[in-house]
This record gives C-alpha cells, structure tokens and sequence, in this order.
C-alpha cells in the first residue's frame, strides 16, 4: 500500500507540474507515451494467448491516432475533419491488417491476429485519443486543461475511493470470479467520492470553467463517470485473470503496468468528452 501511494502522488506530481508548465503539448505527449505503453501490454498478453498481433505496426497508428486532433488542431479550422482523422486512420489500419495478414500469418491465426491488433488499436489508442481530444476542443472559453484533469481525477479517484471503503467495511463480493477484492461497498464509496472529487474541482476551478459547470452538475456527471470506471476496471482484470497475470507490467511500483494506471481512463475519456458537448 505504501509503494502504491508513494506512486501515486508521484504521477499526480508529474501530470500537474507537466500540464502547470507546458499545457496541452505535455498532456498530449503524456497520452501518447501512456497509450503507446498500454497498447504494449495489451499486445504482451494476446501474444501470449496466440494471437500474435502485428505489434509494431498497430504502434505506428497509435502515433497515428492518439495525437490527431492536436495535429489537426494547426492545421485545420474544421471540426468535421479533426473528428473523423482518428476514424479514418482506423479504418486504414484495418485494411492494412487485412492485406499483411494473407502473406505474413498462417490459416490457424489470420483471424486472430487481425482481431488482436484492431481491438488493441480501437480499445486502446481510439479511446485514449478522447483525452487528447477533450485538450483541443472549443465551444466556450473554458480551460480544456482543467477539463482534462477533471475527467482524469473522477476516474483514478473512483478506484482509490473503491480501495479504501473496499478495506475499511467492504463484505458483499462484485464478481468474485474477475476481481475477488472488489465489493459493492467498496464501489459505492469509489462513486460518492468522485462526485466530490468532480464537485470540488469545478468549484475551485470556476473562474475558469463554463457557467453551466457548476458543483452540482460536476457531481452529476461524475456519476456516470464513476460507474463506467468500475466497468472499465472490471475489462480490464477480466483479460488479465484471461491471460493468468496478476499485473501488466511492473513499470509503476505498488501499482503495476500502463494498462492498471490507464484502465479507468479507457471508457471515461470518450464518455466524458461527449458530456462535455453539452455544456458548449
């Protein structure tokens, strides 16, 4: 417990301090570096189930993908075209498995391998490219860089809120057989707290955020938010228990790999993005 605390108020640290000095170009590098490390582990643990996904190439568009909107972002004025880039180089990566895969895999993989390398690229790199949309977009003059963070906390602090009321009075197992440790009491307290969390933050960020953002919708949409994150969370231990690891990796101490930090992150940053339309 100590080395996991101790990571994480270093990463917290480092996500502060990256977006307090350099903005938006550090938030988007940070994505891009965690994306590419996720997608990574996530490749490690269908190779290891057989899938043998083309690893190097589904790296190449996650540079791709994850960074697009901050590309287009100077290149383009027209929101029709950043929405649809992340899409586009999707769907050129499918046609591209689909032709690498007749000569480079045999009869009993081909299907494995292009299904291993697109749900990397559409679970990983496609969601997690959200994040870095929710940076570039426009509609109010709002601060995208509290957004950001707003959606991160929500997220990350379900978990901690899920572990500790998880310790402290948790008995009634969630799914026993993907996750023994998570409770019901443990996922209430996670989702009460990130509507705190969410409250909190935009009422110390007000100044900066849309007037429709107020506490108590903070707190509302961080709801869902919260609720999405334990789902994401449980995916994720469901490939892990899948592949038989305990940990993805052993690049965070006390917390694991890229995929155990970026796991919540996964499904929330799309769901909040779209949220955050409907306060333009």
């Amino acid at each position: 417990m100590a080395k996991r605390i101790f990571s994480t108020l270093v990463l917290w640290t480092i996500l502060i301090g990256s977006l307090w000095f350099f903005g938006a170009h550090a938030g988007v590098a940070l994505v891009t570096v965690l994306s590419a490390l996720t997608l990574h582990e996530f490749y490690t643990m269908t190779t290891k189930l057989g899938s043998r996904p083309f690893r190097v190439m589904g790296q190449v568009f996650n540079l791709l993908i994850v960074p697009a909107p901050y590309v287009l972002a100077y290149f383009s004025e027209e929101p029709d075209v950043i929405a649809s880039l992340p899409a586009g180089f999707l769907v050129l990566a499918l046609v591209v498995c689909c032709v690498r895969v007749l000569g480079e895999r045999d009869a009993t993989s081909r299907i494995e391998a292009i299904a291993a390398t697109m749900m990397g690229l559409l679970f990983v790199s496609f969601m997690l490219h959200y994040l870095v949309a929710i940076l570039m977009r426009s509609g109010y003059e709002g601060d995208n860089l509290i957004l950001c963070v707003w959606t991160v906390a929500v997220s990350k602090f379900c978990d901690v809120g899920a572990l500790l009321t998880g310790l402290a009075v948790g008995k009634h197992k969630m799914a026993p057989h993907i996750s023994p440790k998570k409770t019901w009491e443990g996922a209430v307290g996670g989702v009460l707290i990130s509507a705190g969390i969410g409250a909190g933050i935009a009422w110390f960020a007000s100044e900066h955020l849309s007037p429709t953002l107020t506490p108590l919708v903070a707190a509302l949409m961080a709801l869902p938010i919260a609720l999405i994150t334990i789902v994401s969370d449980l995916i994720e231990s469901a490939l892990k228990r899948r592949a038989d690891i305990k940990d993805t990796g052993v690049l965070i101490p006390g917390i694991g790999g890229a995929f155990d930090l970026t796991d919540s992150l996964i499904l929330t940053a799309p769901v909040a993005y779209f949220m955050f339309l409907f306060l333009e």
